[in-house]
Order: structure tokens, then C-alpha cells, then sequence
């Protein structure tokens, strides 16, 4: 006990003594926090966005005008056959027309449809699968019915971009955490070197008096972990202030698409802010109070 209190008592007067150091370390240790906070916010709007266009992905085959209903329902039980097909559903060349309207209703542009006199959509077979990126078996099962089977409309090439766009977002992200988080962790060093530095009288006379190399190292120690719970706190109350806005705004932007924001990402993000800045900040100090000890 009296070694902890000795350590906090020690890192406070030595975070008062570096105040230049400490706000560099602090306002460095905000910038990379809130970095990574962004980085996981975004990364799972996009998740949850992409889970939700995928759920919505069809494969839609078209069929030939008159073509037998005892050879399309022989086409749709092989397909519900697949295991990579969860649903297989006929709509008729009314029931399309109707998806039509609704599909221009909802998005508030004009009935197109008035302007044609007639019906020009096919009847057709609306494939949803399992998962939208194993589509090569049902396209192939299309493609040999080539009399039936008219036009395969897939949705396969936006998947696969919204799949690019996220892996470009997460290592580019990554890429820029880890140039930070090397800042941040530089400053600290520097920081808790200068303060052992400004101690180093003191630091010799604890030796000489007999302290050992823990007793002198867990001050500066706990020194960059509050570094680090400084620069978290601040973190977690900007984002705290922020969160309103932002939900707002990605609610608007995204429309019916689901951003991700629950109970369960903010708890993820805050002890993921928590959890970075201990560990930059403790990890940073004990880099340099082992560097210099072994110097001294």
C-alpha cells in the first residue's frame, strides 16, 4: 500500500512539474483515440449496412415469354434443391409490374408504367440466397435452362465493391492507427523521460539510500498510465457529447439501412478507448524508465 500511494503521490507531482510534455502527450493520445473510435464506428456501420444490402440480394431469372408452368416449377424445385438457395419465389408478370410501382411510389418519382399501355415485364423466379457470394451453382443451373430462362439479372459485382470498399477502409485505417499510435507512444517516452530527468538527483539518492529499481520505476509507471486515463477521459466525453449529432446524421445519410449504433458498440468502443489508453500510456513509460535505469 505504501508503494501505491507513494506512486500516485509521485506521478501527480511529476505530471504537474512536465505540464508542456503532459498536454503534448494528452492532446496526441485524444487524437489517436478518437482516430480509433471512428475507425470502429464506421467499420461496423458498414458491417451492419453490408449484412443488411446482402440480406435484401436477390438472383432474378427472367423466364421466356409462354413458357410451360410444368417446367418453370420443375426449374424452382431444383433450384430450392441448392443448399446455397434459401428461397425460391415465382412472381408473375402482374405481381412484377406491381413490385415496380411500389419500388417508384416509395422513392416518390412517377409511374412509368401509365406511359407504356401495356405490361413489359416477364414473369419470373426471385432466387435469395444463403449467402450472396456463393451464386456460381445457381447461375450455373440458369444458364442450362437457355429456353426457359431468358436474362439472369444478379446483384453479385455490388456485393463484392461494397466488400472492397470495407477491406480498403480497414487497412487504410489500421495503416494511420499504427503511424499514430507510434506518435503517441514516442511522446510519452519523451515525456517520462523528461520527467525522470528533472528527478535525477532525487533518483540517485534513492538509490544510494538502497531503493530498488521497482520502487523508483512504478511512479513514472503510473505517470504514463494516467497520461493515458487523461487522454481516454477526454476521448470518452467528446464522444459522449458527439454521439447525438452523429447518430442523427448517419440516420439521414444511410436512410433505411441499419448504421450499426447499439448499446453493445458503444460499450465496445468505450473500453476499447479505455483499454488503448491504459495500455499506450503504461506501455510507453516503461519503455522509458527501463531504457533509462539501464543507462543510469
Amino acid at each position: 500500500m505504501h508503494l501505491i500511494r507513494f506512486s500516485i503521490r509521485q506521478s501527480l507531482e511529476g505530471l504537474g512539474r512536465n505540464r508542456v510534455m503532459t498536454l503534448a502527450a494528452s492532446v496526441t493520445m485524444v487524437l489517436m483515440l478518437v482516430l480509433l473510435a471512428s475507425l470502429v464506428v464506421v467499420l461496423a456501420g458498414m458491417q451492419a449496412g453490408l449484412a443488411f444490402v446482402e440480406g435484401k440480394v436477390e438472383v432474378r431469372a427472367e423466364l421466356a415469354g409462354g413458357a410451360p408452368a410444368n417446367l418453370v416449377f420443375g426449374l424452382q424445385e431444383r433450384l430450392e434443391a441448392l443448399p446455397e438457395v434459401a428461397e425460391v419465389r415465382y412472381i408473375s408478370r402482374e405481381e412484377a409490374l406491381e413490385e415496380f410501382r411500389a419500388r417508384r411510389a416509395e422513392a416518390g418519382e412517377e409511374d412509368l408504367s401509365a406511359y407504356a399501355g401495356y405490361n413489359p415485364f416477364p414473369a419470373q423466379l426471385s432466387i435469395r440466397l444463403r449467402d450472396p457470394r456463393q451464386s456460381s451453382q445457381v447461375l450455373s443451373v440458369l444458364l442450362e435452362e437457355g429456353g426457359l430462362v431468358e436474362r439472369v439479372v444478379e446483384q453479385q459485382k455490388v456485393i463484392d465493391r461494397l466488400v472492397g470498399v470495407t477491406a480498403l477502409l480497414r487497412t487504410v485505417g489500421v495503416a494511420i492507427l499504427v503511424l499514430v499510435g507510434l506518435t503517441v507512444l514516442l511522446i510519452v517516452v519523451n515525456s517520462i523521460r523528461m520527467a525522470m530527468m528533472v528527478r535525477e538527483q532525487e533518483i540517485e539518492i534513492m538509490r544510494l539510500v538502497g531503493a530498488s529499481d521497482t520502487y523508483i520505476r512504478w511512479p513514472f509507471i503510473v505517470e504514463g498510465v494516467l497520461i493515458g486515463l487523461i487522454g481516454a477521459g477526454v476521448t470518452l466525453l467528446l464522444l459522449v457529447v458527439a454521439y447525438g449529432p452523429i447518430s442523427q446524421l448517419a440516420n439521414i445519410v444511410a436512410g433505411q439501412v441499419p448504421v450499426g449504433f447499439s448499446e453493445a458498440l458503444v460499450a465496445q468502443v468505450a473500453i476499447l478507448v479505455l483499454g488503448a489508453g491504459l495500455l499506450l500510456g503504461g506501455v510507453g513509460a516503461w519503455i522509458s524508465v527501463r531504457t533509462y535505469l539501464r543507462r543510469a
